[in-house]
């Protein structure tokens, strides 16, 4: 099946340079300079199975066009954006883009992006199992329903994007293991090689905010300096 990426900046270059990169792996790729064409582009058939969206567009801002798009359906979108600070990533991941990719970028790299948020979004896809194979985890004030994809932190349900979940289950499988952050990349991220690690970073704290886990005292994703991540081994037995 051949899948439809739109292509969403106001430079034709970066415009070109995305689009041949997924012309290559098969993708039948449409463009936008602005964000009113992004969001009549984003209706047209056959719609886009992932949308590559600019923040600076010259009409709407590149998020609020994500927001209009997340109203009408919910597509993968990957920013690609020249702001670069960690405050700006967390705003695109928080108005709902699935992966944010700062430029100057490498057009392998966005690819393999992409290829991963697709397959994220795959109907009835579950994060790849561990030692344990099971479909839910329990512990002190957090559960997780691997086949619901759900997660309640007390009884509270905790909406997670799919980047989010996939990213708790793979700590949470195995409570106390520290991964490092290649190792993240390439269980949760799917990629085939070592990309920007500090993508990582990024989702572990947008992971705590969506779970209200205070980073300074965490009681659910710990840091390991220098080293990675790991889920913090509480057992019904804690208080």
């Amino acid at each position: 099946m051949i899948r439809t990426a739109l292509v969403v900046d106001d430079e034709p270059q970066i415009r070109a340079l995305l689009s041949a990169y997924l012309a290559r792996d098969g993708f039948l790729v449409r463009e936008a300079g602005t964000g009113a064409d992004a969001l009549h582009q984003a209706g047209l058939e056959p719609r886009p199975d992932v949308v590559l969206l600019d923040v600076g567009l010259p009409d709407l801002d590149g998020l609020e066009v994500l927001r209009r798009l997340r109203r009408e359906r919910n597509l993968p979108v990957v920013m690609v954006s020249a702001r670069a600070e960690e405050g700006d990533i967390l705003m695109g991941l928080a108005a709902g883009a699935d992966d944010y990719v700062t430029k100057p970028f490498r057009p392998r790299e966005v690819a393999a992006r992409v290829a991963a948020v697709l397959r994220r979004a795959e109907p009835g896809r579950e994060p790849a199992t561990g030692p344990t194979g099971t479909e839910a985890l329990s512990f002190p004030g957090l559960s997780i329903d691997r086949s619901r994809r759900e997660v309640r932190r007390g009884h509270t349900l905790r909406p997670l994007s799919a980047l989010q979940f996939d990213l708790l289950w793979t700590l949470a499988e195995q409570p106390g293991r520290v991964f490092t952050r290649e190792q993240l990349l390439r269980r949760v991220w799917g990629y085939s090689h070592v990309g920007d690690e500090r993508v990582v970073d990024v989702h572990v704290r947008s992971l705590r905010r969506a779970l209200d886990d205070d980073a300074s005292a965490p009681q659910v994703v710990g840091t390991v300096r220098g080293v990675g991540y790991k889920f913090l081994p509480r057992t019904n037995g804690q208080p």
